[in-house]
């Protein structure tokens, strides 16, 4: 019997697609395949963050006066300036080998341009939120830092975010916050991008700088498993296709 879908037979077997299987195998490859495509370029992309982190390290370029944003991130660079120990920030949030903690930033009035952020590094939680760790700074003599040119951490989640208090405390517990929000607690404008003090410089904590996020073949490895099931949606459409000679549905 036949149906009007019968396209070609092969030996005891025709084939005759169903138009509701090949409308729902086609959506699903052509979703799989636009993924594979979302992620591949996702790994181009962080392929080629790595590239500009490796980069940075070569060189270290003086900035004197000119703002951090005047380079690309993670480029090392060289600046002057003075701490402003009393008032610091602490990023909660943050883990370090399983261990929860906090990125000290700290303001640096820089010699000839404006206040940058400093990340001093990574301190370990004191298990109560009533004693904050201590990160003072005794010194307000000038310093000379090196280090690369960052951003902010961002949260994958907004719910994430908490902006610094109100108040005279210090320093300030906060979470995923915004230069404005840093700023306008400060009472002082802040460059929009910060350092990330090098590993060796002094009056730092932790510091083991790395990309945040899934490694580049990670997601070339999430790409080709979307295309292994576009392919696998075609497999399957072409199994289903095929019918024995005889079979009413055929």
């Amino acid at each position: 019997m036949s149906t009007g879908r019968q396209i070609f037979s092969l030996g005891r077997r025709v084939f005759a697609p169903s138009p509701a299987l090949t409308l729902l195998m086609a959506l699903l490859a052509v979703g799989f395949i636009l993924l594979g495509r979302w992620q591949w370029r996702l790994g181009d992309a962080r392929a080629a963050q790595y590239a500009r982190f490796t980069r940075g390290a070569a060189r270290v370029v003086a900035l004197d006066g000119a703002p951090l944003g005047s380079v690309p991130d993670y480029q090392r660079v060289r600046v002057r300036g003075t701490y402003d120990g009393a008032h610091q920030f602490l990023l909660d949030n943050s883990i370090h080998d399983g261990m929860d903690g906090y990125q000290v930033l700290t303001p640096l009035q820089r010699t000839g341009g404006g206040v940058v952020l400093v990340d001093r590094g990574w301190v370990p939680f004191t298990g109560s939120r009533a004693r904050l760790p201590d990160v003072a700074l005794r010194a307000r003599a000038p310093v000379t830092l090196t280090g690369r040119v960052s951003g902010l951490p961002v949260a994958g989640l907004s719910l994430g975010r908490a902006p610094p208090p109100p108040g005279p405390r210090w320093p300030k517990v906060t979470s995923f916050p915004s230069m404005a929000e840093l700023s306008a607690v400060l009472g002082r404008p802040l460059e929009r991008r910060i350092l990330l003090l090098d590993p060796a410089a002094p009056d730092g904590y932790v510091r083991d700088w790395k990309l945040p996020g899934m490694p580049a073949l990670q997601n070339w490895g999430y790409a080709i498993q979307w295309w292994a099931l576009a392919a696998a949606a075609a497999v399957i459409w072409l199994v289903l296709s095929l019918r024995r000679r005889g079979d009413p549905a055929a």
